[in-house]
C-alpha cells in the first residue's frame, strides 16, 4: 500500500496551503475546506494518475477553485429562488407530543417508518404506499401492523392518537 501511504503524505503536506489559497479566492473559510476536501477526495480516486502530473498539488487546486465557483454559483442561486419565493409560512410551534412520537418513530426499522409516516402522516391509502415504496399491499399492512404495535409500546396510550 505505498500508494496509501504517499497520497497520505501529500495530503498532510497540501491541506493546510491548500485551504488557505482557496480561503483566499472565497473569503469563506467553510466553503474553502469543503471545496479541498472535495478535490482531495476526487484526487484520491484518481490518485494513480494525479501523482505522475508534475505538479498533483496545483490539479487539487484547480479543482478546489472549480468547486468552490460552483458552490458560490449554487448559492447564488439558491438565494435569488429564495428571495422570489419570499418568506417561509411560520412552523407550526413543536409540542411535547410531537416531540415524543419523532422520537419513537426512530426506533423503528426504516421501513416501518415509511409505511406509518406515510400511510398515518401523509393519509396516503395503502395501495399508494405500496405503489411508493415498491412493495406489495400486504406488506405495507404488515409493516404498518408491525410499526403501530412498536409505537404502542414505545408511547403511552394517551399519545398513540397523535400518530395520524
Amino acid at each position: 500500500m505505498p500508494d496509501d501511504n504517499a497520497f497520505a503524505t501529500f495530503y498532510a503536506a497540501s491541506y493546510p496551503r491548500l485551504v488557505g489559497q482557496v480561503f483566499a479566492f472565497t473569503g469563506d473559510l467553510a466553503d474553502a475546506e469543503d471545496a479541498v476536501q472535495e478535490a482531495f477526495v476526487r484526487a484520491s480516486a484518481r490518485w494513480s494518475r494525479v501523482r505522475r502530473y508534475e505538479q498533483p498539488e496545483a490539479w487539487v487546486r484547480r479543482v478546489a477553485i472549480n468547486l468552490a465557483l460552483t458552490m458560490r454559483r449554487r448559492a447564488r442561486r439558491r438565494l435569488a429562488v429564495l428571495a422570489r419565493l419570499g418568506p417561509p409560512a411560520p412552523a407550526p410551534p413543536v409540542t411535547v407530543d410531537a416531540v415524543a412520537v419523532s422520537d419513537a418513530l426512530r426506533q423503528l426499522p426504516a421501513r416501518q417508518r415509511q409505511a406509518v409516516v406515510l400511510h398515518h402522516g401523509l393519509g396516503l391509502p395503502v395501495d399508494q404506499v405500496a405503489s411508493q415504496l415498491g412493495v406489495p399491499v400486504g406488506t405495507v399492512k404488515s409493516w404498518l401492523w408491525r410499526g403501530r404495535q412498536a409505537l404502542a409500546g414505545l408511547l403511552d396510550e394517551r399519545e398513540v392518537p397523535h400518530v395520524r
